[in-house]
């Protein structure tokens, strides 16, 4: 029986994954990876800000689909053959320890990505899979006795019998072509997990101040709650990226200027946040509201948030009219402030869109169109939200997708 040829476009963390899943799942196999790019695992590499957020700590199956904007409802039987806890229970057994930290995310307790860029790169080796950089696949042609025909990018011709297309994101133009052209069909990208890009100068004078509050945008079902950062350019953290995630298309399609309102106090309505007023009203009368803040309220916060809402810097609680003392609270639960754009970490950047999921059968991740083509990673049409759920998209694709290029 002839050895198959498995070629796995993409030198990424499904890529990688998906191949030694695959060499693994069938020894004889001759797997291959080609990586355009002349670096293996760059983005696990620089994920996490070099710590690498490996996965989250969401072990029932319906949850974790959940955080998921795009591809939840396919990642859902997904998960049944693959997850977090699966996740865990394979770096564990190549030495590799991992550890959750409050918020559910699962860092290398080296706090470290080399250390999982490491583990990925001598696992290939000992597994025999061969991994090539710097050579990519330029054009794919199925063969009419099945496999494929590849040429690459030093003009090699190459074939195989199953393909693995595990491109990563289509925000590169050539990463989506080669799905397409051997029949399937690609939803439009556009970007997802984007910090807010905000010129009011108060906010980006207060760069460095997190608060958890709550984020919406009017008109619109999209609201978050969480930790807020704000930013020499306007607005991060989880609830930025959230919305950012589960509102991709929306806002998109407003070219990414849109008003954002934001709920410094999310845990208190607009009476109680009165009531918290006229108690430090009362134990403060001769301070200046400016440098009297409602807790938890960081002072430098509350200072610009008084001042915008028109209470005067000289003002003492004293002296704070009823209009100043509702312009403060509105300002406190409903702060308007205008979104002019997006900004990211290139290296982390997270496409909403790709190759369509309904021609993707989730139990093998083989193309319903085209026998021997698998898809594994952010090439689907697939997007998490932050906290390592991308990554655990990558590994259950990849997993799947490898075994069942093995045969099994």
């Amino acid at each position: 029986m002839k050895t198959p040829r498995v070629v796995i476009a993409g030198g990424g963390a499904a890529g990688f994954f998906a191949a030694i899943a695959c060499a693994r799942a069938q020894p004889g196999a001759e797997v291959m990876i080609l990586e355009k790019g002349p670096r293996f695992l760059a983005k696990v590499l620089v994920s996490g800000g070099g710590r690498c957020n490996v996965t989250h700590a969401c072990l029932n199956e319906r949850e974790l689909a959940a955080h998921y904007p795009r591809g939840g409802q396919a990642l859902l039987s997904a998960f049944h053959t693959f997850q977090p806890r699966d996740t865990e229970a394979w770096f564990a057994e190549r030495g590799v320890k991992l550890k959750t930290e409050s918020d559910g995310r699962m860092f290398p307790v080296t706090d470290s990505s080399q250390t999982i860029v490491d583990c990925f790169l001598n696992e290939a080796r000992t597994a025999g899979v061969q991994a090539i950089a710097s050579r990519g696949i330029e054009r794919v042609n199925a063969r009419p006795e099945g496999g494929f025909e590849l040429k690459l990018t030093n003009a090699e011709k190459l074939g195989c019998d199953r393909l693995l297309l595990a491109t990563g994101g289509c925000r590169a133009a050539e990463t989506g072509p080669l799905a397409t052209t051997l029949g399937h069909t690609l939803v439009p990208p556009v970007p997802s997990l984007f910090a807010f890009d905000i010129e009011t100068h108060w906010v980006r004078e207060l760069a460095g101040v997190a608060v958890t509050a709550e984020v919406s945008v009017p008109d619109t079902k999209l609201r978050e709650r969480g930790a807020l950062l704000l930013t020499h350019r306007g607005m991060s953290g989880p609830a930025i990226l959230r919305l950012s995630a589960w509102g991709a298309r929306l806002l998109q399609e407003r070219n990414h200027q849109f008003t954002l309102r934001v709920n410094w106090l999310p845990e208190l309505n607009d009476e109680t946040i009165t009531a918290g007023l006229a108690v430090l009203r009362q134990g403060n009368p001769a301070r200046r509201v400016v440098n009297c803040p409602l807790a938890p309220l960081p002072g430098r916060l509350w200072e610009q948030l008084a001042l915008t809402a028109g209470v005067g810097r000289e003002t003492q609680w004293s002296g704070l009219t009823n209009a100043m003392r509702h312009a403060l609270v509105q300002q406190l639960s409903r702060t308007l402030l205008s979104v002019q754009g997006k900004s990211m970490n290139k290296d982390e950047f997270v496409t909403c869109g790709g190759v369509s999921l309904k021609e993707v059968n989730f139990k093998t991740m083989e193309s319903r169109l085209r026998p021997g083509l698998f898809f594994a990673g952010e090439l689907l049409d697939i997007d998490g939200v932050t906290g390592g759920f991308n990554f655990q998209a990558a590994w259950t694709t990849g997993w799947i997708a490898g075994r069942a290029m093995a045969g099994h």
